[in-house]
């Protein structure tokens, strides 16, 4: 249910509201208002402090790109014990023949996006799991100190990994300079699985829940590729239009050890034991 107190502070004559899927950290729905709708999501106040404002931040910055279609956000705040994020409404339709290519192209051309350093002016959410954006000069020192470590640690002290993981993870971390190539800081989605790409009736793609930062471009490829992988048209398209360096396959397992390790802090499981294999390869 959406507390009256939202209804008074989003200023529209709602007439109709239904709950839609949103994934499992947020309540959504969809409303109605003057004939239009609206894409409405709930989170509670206390827990992940500003997620909303931060997804703002996100989604502006990917906006400003012109590459890819983002939602637009409409209205933020707080109120009661929960905060809230009213957004533009995208109507989901199947893919057609080029939209796979289309998506792949705009992220290539999203990614030649660069700034001085790897990170991002602030810190923000990979879903609701807090994630330092503080500026790096070099993506192995961003990495390992802003990503990997932190989470390393957290699992250690959780007794999720051993002391030979922990081993294994400074080592990776110390490999890090010669596993991947210099590129410039891109800018990433951050979160780039299929859930949270839609296609719109004309066959345009749009992206949302973004976990905005500066870093290798590799990582969006990665994460693409975590939860059985986009059409091969979108990596076809990727690289016509801004080619991988060679021997970015062997690198999946890298760029997906960051969401792995929140995975495996989350829900444990498999995803502890895909940390260790990894980590072991490195070992």
């Amino acid at each position: 249910m959406i507390p009256a107190a939202i209804f008074e502070s989003l200023g529209l004559p709602v007439t109709e509201y239904h709950p839609v899927q949103g994934g499992d950290i947020n309540q959504c729905y969809c409303i109605n208002a003057d004939g239009a709708r609206y894409f409405l999501k709930m989170h509670p106040h206390l827990s992940s402090p500003l997620l909303f404002e931060k997804e703002i931040h996100g989604l502006k910055e990917l906006a400003r790109s012109g590459r890819l279609k983002v939602p637009g956000p409409l209205k933020q705040g707080i109120t009661g014990g929960s905060q809230y994020l009213l957004l533009e409404w995208l109507d989901a339709a199947p893919p057609r023949q080029h939209s796979w290519e289309q998506l792949g192209k705009g992220l290539a051309q999203l990614h030649r996006k660069t700034q001085s350093g790897f990170g991002f002016f602030e810190n923000n959410y990979l879903g609701v799991w807090p994630q330092e954006n503080t500026a790096a000069g070099t993506w192995p020192e961003f990495y390992a100190d802003r990503r990997i470590l932190p989470l390393i640690r957290t699992l250690f002290d959780l007794g999720k990994l051993t002391r030979a993981d922990l081993a294994n993870a400074e080592k990776f971390c110390k490999q890090l300079p010669g596993l991947f190539p210099g590129e410039p800081p891109a800018l990433l989605h951050g979160d780039l699985w299929s859930g949270n790409v839609l296609f719109l009736a004309d066959g345009t793609p749009a992206i949302f829940d973004p976990a905005v930062y500066y870093g290798h471009r590799e990582m969006d490829i990665g994460m693409t590729l975590l939860f059985g992988g986009f059409d091969s048209g979108f990596y076809h398209a990727y690289r016509q239009t801004y080619p991988l360096q060679p021997g970015w396959q062997q690198r999946v397992p890298c760029t997906q050890l960051y969401p792995l390790l929140l995975h495996a802090r989350l829900f444990g499981g498999h995803y502890t034991g895909n940390v260790k294999r990894i980590l072991a390869s490195f070992s």
